[in-house]
């Protein structure tokens, strides 16, 4: 790691000099700061456990440079005792995020660390999550390019970032995108796009010993290759995706190391219009969980993403039982309708009112078990009764239903302002969290969820913000009920308290007091009180996060 700050650093600053020499007037150089500590304190009550440091925090550094043809960055991260709820192999510091990128043209050369997503990412997508400890980066080399008009083409090899190491198995992939529309005059005349891609991705990994038993071990596919078709339709208020990705026999952990290949189909659909919106949207995902080393498990090591097409809330308790893909397989359908009612109508009044329906189902595959056996005895002769393990594992009818639901949210959201200073938002869900089939147990969890939320706004620089939430259960721990508070004093300081409160079996608080300065590049956020254990998640991706008291600190700073 040494090694690795001393050339970087080095590499940067001959970066630099090399940028400032082509032309000095357009080298700009950007970069942020964040630090994110918290003062733990342990509670039993709440059941925070025990902590290895009187101080955990998660620190990062960014540093980037932009010039007419060379464009440089890195980040430095220091998370000697991170924070609660990051894995244990997140502890260390160092250099973990270095590039350089050569511009000519309509061709970009990137060599060190990158981020990439062909297409919805069903195959691929790599990328940095900070909230959700995620930052599966590629160490190797991409090329972009735009050989002629509407074409677009990546090629790209490396290895993916784990934590402080990269994972043995080498990436190599390449994505083309042809813009047709950019080809017809007709169709860029009426407004209409039209756009295809295909991408492919093969992980090359060393096979390992897998065993069955203490004498057979797998014989495992050094290769796996994925592929993905797409098309996305564009015409005045209509456009249309539909995407199909294909992943070859990949034995892992995830999927009880079987042989069965992997797919993912999905459509999309929406509509728009001055005052109203519709989303048709459906997922069929089987055995697709795609990573750079197949022993491993949680969060680590994905190549690949699978959207969830549930919505993403913003509200605490609304969140408190998120979705997370279950890429072994599901059927997911989401639809979302819009609506305003105009100014001056019975329902609209004299600033209109926005409706928001929205509705989600995931449910589990309808699977039969299959015993092809294609695994081979250490002496190479081959087995013949093994099931499971080895085995293509199951077959599926596309279109058939297994018996779990997995999950459904019926949500309906109404914005109205009632005058120049005061605006509420209000909201109903129904909501089903099959707890046993995300979380290992628990079973169903079915809550009505009720929110209020107020915004009053004094004068330009004073506003009042709160928030009543209710959720209602006989499951898991039983009803809750949260309450907040914000005041805005523009454009420096913003006070919030905070209380949610098990009402149900545990009757705890979890309090939160915090105060936000800002100027003009720096944000201080302080804040002093617990948080409930739970699931973070964002897109179908989660982590768990233990409960927590203390004394929080964050500080962030863009130039």
């Amino acid at each position: 790691m040494k090694k690795t700050i001393t050339f970087v650093a080095a590499l940067f600053v001959a970066l630099t000099t090399l940028a400032q020499s082509e032309n000095s007037n357009k080298v700009v150089v950007t970069g942020s700061v964040q630090s994110d500590i918290l003062i733990p304190q342990e509670d039993d009550n709440i059941g925070t456990g025990s902590y290895d440091s009187d101080v955990l925090m998660n620190n990062y550094v960014d540093l980037n440079l932009t010039s007419r043809y060379v464009d440089a960055g890195l980040r430095g991260e220091y998370m000697e005792h991170p924070l609660p709820g990051y894995e244990k192999d997140f502890s260390g510091w160092g250099l973990p995020h270095f590039w350089v990128k050569g511009k000519l043209g309509k061709t970009e050369l990137t060599a060190g660390t990158f981020y990439e997503q062909f297409g919805s990412g069903f195959i691929l997508r790599t990328y940095e999550e900070r909230s959700l400890g995620i930052d599966n980066s590629i160490l190797g080399a991409r090329l972009a390019t735009t050989p002629v008009k509407g074409v677009n083409v990546k090629v790209l090899g490396g290895k993916q970032r784990r934590y402080w190491d990269w994972n043995d198995a080498w990436l190599t992939g390449a994505d083309i995108v042809l813009n047709i529309d950019q080809w017809s005059p007709r169709m860029q005349e009426s407004s209409t796009f039209l756009s295809v891609g295909a991408s492919w991705l093969n992980k090359h990994e060393d096979e390992e010993d897998i065993m069955t038993d203490a004498t057979h071990k797998l014989n495992l596919p050094e290769n796996v290759n994925a592929f993905d078709v797409r098309a996305q339709f564009q015409k005045g208020n209509v456009s249309v995706l539909a995407e199909y990705a294909h992943k070859t026999q990949d034995p892992s952990f995830d999927n009880g190391y079987i042989y069965r290949p992997g797919y993912v189909a999905m459509l999309s659909a929406s509509y728009s219009k001055r005052g109203m919106s519709l989303l048709l949207q459906a997922k069929r995902s089987d055995n697709m969980s795609f990573r750079s080393r197949r022993s491993m498990n949680g969060s680590s090591s994905m190549l690949n993403h699978l959207p969830a097409f549930t919505l993403d809330h913003t509200y605490d308790l609304p969140a408190m039982y998120p979705y997370a893909t279950q890429p072994m397989g599901e059927w997911a359908y989401q639809a979302e309708l819009g609506y305003q009612f105009k100014r001056g109508t019975a329902l609209g009044g004299k600033y209109g009112t926005n409706v928001k329906l929205n509705f989600s189902h995931v449910h589990s595959l309808d699977k039969n078990e299959r015993s092809t056996i294609v695994e081979r005895a250490a002496n190479g002769s081959p087995l013949t009764e093994i099931m499971g393990r080895g085995s293509d594992g199951y077959g599926s009818s596309f279109w058939k239903w297994g018996d779990q639901m997995y999950y459904q949210d019926l949500n309906i959201q109404i914005e109205k302002k009632f005058s120049r200073q005061f605006k509420l938002n209000l909201m109903y869900m129904n909501q089903f969290y099959n707890m046993t089939a995300i979380e290992g147990e628990g079973g169903m969890i079915h809550s009505d969820i009720f929110v209020a939320e107020g915004k009053y706004q004094f004068n330009k620089k004073l506003t009042l913000r709160g928030e009543l939430q209710y959720l209602s259960t006989k499951d898991d721990e039983g009803d809750w009920a949260y309450g907040l508070l914000e005041l805005s004093v523009l454009p420096y300081l913003m006070f919030t308290v905070s209380d949610e409160w098990n009402c149900g079996e545990t009757d705890l608080h979890y309090y939160m007091f915090s105060a936000t300065f800002n100027t003009g590049n720096h944000r201080i956020m302080a804040g002093y009180g617990r948080t409930s254990s739970g699931f973070n998640c964002s897109g179908g991706v989660c982590r768990y996060v233990p409960a927590q008291k203390g004394f929080s600190l964050s500080y962030n700073y863009n130039f």
